[in-house]
């Protein structure tokens, strides 16, 4: 029987999973999957480490009203009833948010699970459902080591001065600064830019994770120097239902002079904005594109516009700019979002492979083109993978 690790990412409406096998040190994914529209109608969607789909029987059946618990229990219940003949040694978990205290993956116990408890109010859309995960983990196989794997642990190699607000430096040193997120994506992109970047691996790279939650990262030297992400994950790009960086007069003018609530206005700004408060339809990006109505282009040329303007500022925070990296659902996958942010960065010489691009090529750039433009599809469930296996190692 092999030893297996096993991946867990819970999100809100969402839990991707992967098993690896651990042979010899080394990891091969087995299986992954995904339980989708977690709260309507849940689908499960399982592949083997070759791509091929897997029947999903009567244990892994759910409901509307099944919640992440009950979700996890299942999909660890399936699991075991597997014949797969693989020994789960450790179970590696994507936890958002580790504040000040936690800067690399750590093997959670009733200490650290109470200190990431604290951090749900910077991480309302995920961390609690992260630590559910664990908890089910837990009631389920209390023996088994888990280990958190956090998405702001990347961005500690920045300088002070890119994690400070203009805020009185009491607030500062209780922990209010810029945290940055989608860490454990960038990472994985940084490993890989050796195999896709001949000269300019270690040069000055905006990474653009554009998903349904979406952020952009200046590397050098393939670490984080600057990320549009700040204290919570609210900040930054327009997002699918986020608003993204907005001058906080405006959430003044609505406790004061529209008396809306605290939890209202988290609400709105989690929720209710971004790409479906602007169009009014919806938050898939997809959706809008093929639509015609005048709100959907402008939520969608608004998303690109704000993007290319954050992409700039990175790299000035990155004194420069030698290529631009896109990853992420959307970035991998959309080739008119891709065009249409580039076209705004026209001036600094970006000219893509209008063929290339439509076809989803790792790269993408023109010949004429003074900036490298590639898309690498992210693997955030291997660098949860690795990082647990590093830390169960003896």
């Amino acid at each position: 029987m092999s030893d297996a690790i096993l991946v867990i990412n819970a999100g809100s409406s969402s839990i991707k999973f992967a098993l690896y096998s651990v042979d010899a040190a080394q990891l091969a994914m087995q299986l992954k999957g995904k339980v989708a529209n977690i709260g309507l109608s849940p689908r499960v969607t399982v592949t083997n480490g070759q791509g091929t789909p897997l029947k999903v029987d009567k244990e892994f059946r759910l409901k509307q009203s099944t919640s992440h618990e009950d979700i996890i229990q299942s999909l660890l219940t399936w699991l075991h009833h597997q014949d797969n003949h693989f020994n789960v040694i450790g179970v590696g978990h994507r936890v958002v948010h580790g504040g000040v205290s936690f800067t690399g993956a750590t093997q959670i116990d009733a200490k650290v699970a109470k200190q990431l408890q604290s951090l749900i109010p910077l991480a309302p859309l995920h961390q609690g459902h992260n630590l559910a995960a664990v908890e089910a983990v837990n009631k389920w196989a209390p023996e088994l080591a888990q280990v958190a794997c956090f998405d702001t642990s990347f961005h500690r190699t920045q300088d002070e001065l890119s994690t400070l607000f203009a805020l009185p430096r009491k607030l500062t040193e209780q922990g209010i600064i810029r945290y940055g997120f989608h860490g454990l994506s960038y990472e994985y992109i940084a490993s890989q830019l050796p195999h896709v970047l001949t000269d300019n691996y270690d040069g000055r790279i905006v990474v653009a994770h554009l998903g349904n939650g979406a952020s952009m990262c200046a590397l050098s030297k393939r670490k984080s120097v600057a990320t549009s992400m700040g204290f919570t994950a609210l900040d930054g790009l327009m997002m699918g239902q986020r608003c993204g960086s907005l001058d906080a007069g405006v959430i003044l003018y609505l406790m004061q002079h529209q008396q809306m609530s605290a939890h209202a206005i988290e609400h709105m700004l989690y929720q209710e904005s971004g790409l479906l408060g602007v169009s009014g339809i919806t938050s898939d990006m997809q959706a809008l594109l093929d639509s015609s109505d005048a709100n959907a282009k402008q939520a969608v040329a608004l998303f690109c516009y704000r993007a290319a303007r954050e992409l700039t500022s990175l790299a000035c925070a990155n004194n420069g700019l030698d290529a631009i990296v896109f990853t992420g659902g959307m970035g991998e996958n959309s080739a008119v979002v891709r065009n249409k942010i580039c076209e705004h960065l026209n001036w600094l010489n970006v000219a893509l492979d209008t063929q290339a691009n439509r076809d989803n090529a790792s790269v993408i750039h023109s010949d004429k083109s003074a900036v490298e433009v590639l898309v690498i599809p992210t693997n955030e469930e291997l660098v949860i993978a690795r990082s647990t296996q590093s830390v169960l190692s003896p």
